[in-house]
């Protein structure tokens, strides 16, 4: 005797989204635009980092952190070491992450590896 298999589901089925669903999910196009108004951000270790420390980020900093990103990403760096006043940073730029922050204190004697470039801000 012969059997016959077929791969028919057995249970026919149908999603449905209702409009409230579908309204909740971000584009792609939403998400992208948001990465690019979001600058630069912090690890969770940076964060930790900056507080232990307690080193003090002005405004006038991160603008200049993030201009050094800017910098470090056209001339095609990977993972950067950023000073900026009396701190460092060490930067994933392609990721625009700021991995660890160093103060004046915690640079002394200390090596940086694991990174492809050095920018100095003013």
């Amino acid at each position: 005797m012969t059997k016959i298999y077929s791969n028919q589901p057995l249970v026919s089925s149908t999603l449905k989204y209702k409009q409230s669903d579908v309204d909740s999910q971000k584009s792609f196009k939403e998400i992208l635009s948001n990465k690019k108004d979001n600058k630069l951000q912090f690890s969770k270790h940076a964060k930790m980092r900056l507080q232990s420390r307690e080193l003090n980020l002005k405004q006038n900093d991160l603008s200049k952190l993030e201009e050094a990103v800017d910098k470090a990403k056209e001339k095609g760096a990977q993972e950067s070491l950023v000073l900026v006043s009396d701190n460092a940073y060490i930067v994933s730029i392609e990721n625009d992450t700021v991995i660890t922050a160093l103060g004046k204190e915690d640079m002394k004697e200390n090596i940086v590896t694991n990174i492809d470039s050095a920018i100095m801000m003013k």
